[in-house]
């Protein structure tokens, strides 16, 4: 039997546990609008988890529980699309859609993952690079199958322009970015965050880097079905430099535990 829920559960209660003392940090912002409350944080955490070779969504539904239905229409229509789709229609079902419409401008977004994992189309004229094109997420593909060891098949989600929107202020992504990476036949996904909201997106940021990881490997084995048909997924590794809830949160969590007798 998978043991990936008791991974997951193991990580997601430590947490838990360190939010009850964590300090409160005053930030100015929140997502380009006035921090709407004082938040609570854990710096510079880092998790594994063992994705034991499964390629089932049953098993990671079950051990992630993601919001759903949304987390998978938000990806397959979406972020895998292969199109720079802002603003979508998805995040209207996403159980914080109401906040999410707060942060619309001129009917989009800042920014969207679709935007970001295919940036070729995206915008007027699309993306140029000072001295090469843009590559997207099927860029990222084809260097895994042409270099199967490689180190740099990396897809960046946070580009230079977020740091002239920060100033603005607009909002830019939590995600830094993915970095894939092939060793002893198991296909590895490190995932940095700069920052993640623990109630809101933590369960969520993880389950659908794990289908992107799932994704990958699939349009790998499209392309070279010899090659890539004897890889599995291997580990999914996390680091999250700001790991965060508002304070009324953990008044709220504060009092579960306290139900709970913990």
């Amino acid at each position: 039997m998978s043991t990936l829920k008791k991974q997951f559960d193991r990580v997601f209660g430590t947490y838990e546990a360190l939010f009850l003392n964590a300090p409160v940090v005053k930030g100015l912002w929140w997502q380009s609008i006035a921090a709407p409350a004082e938040t609570v944080e854990l710096f510079n955490h880092t998790f594994q988890l063992d994705l034991e070779a499964a390629e089932d969504l049953e098993v990671f539904r079950w051990a992630i529980q993601p919001n759903l239905p949304w987390a998978d229409r938000h990806f397959e229509e979406e972020r895998v699309s292969g199109r720079p789709i802002n603003p979508g229609e998805t995040w209207k079902i996403w159980p914080y859609g109401h906040s999410a419409k707060g942060h619309l401008k001129d009917k989009i977004f800042d920014h969207s993952y679709a935007e970001r994992y295919w940036p070729k189309e995206a915008g007027e004229n699309g993306p140029v690079g000072i001295r090469f094109p843009y590559g997207d997420l099927n860029d990222l593909v084809t260097l895994l199958v042409s270099d199967p060891l490689t180190r740099q098949a990396y897809l960046p989600i946070f580009f230079p322009e977020d740091l002239a929107a920060a100033n603005a202020p607009a909002r830019v992504p939590c995600t830094l970015g993915y970095h894939f990476i092939r060793r002893d036949d198991k296909l590895h996904v490190v995932y940095p965050m700069r920052s993640c909201d623990f109630v809101r997106h933590f369960r969520d940021d993880v389950y659908l880097t794990i289908r992107l990881l799932l994704w990958v490997l699939e349009e790998c084995r499209k392309q070279d079905a010899v090659g890539w048909g004897i890889v599995t997924p291997g580990t999914f590794r996390m680091h999250i430099t700001s790991l965060h809830m508002f304070v009324p949160d953990r008044q709220a969590l504060v009092y579960r535990k306290s139900l709970e007798g913990e």
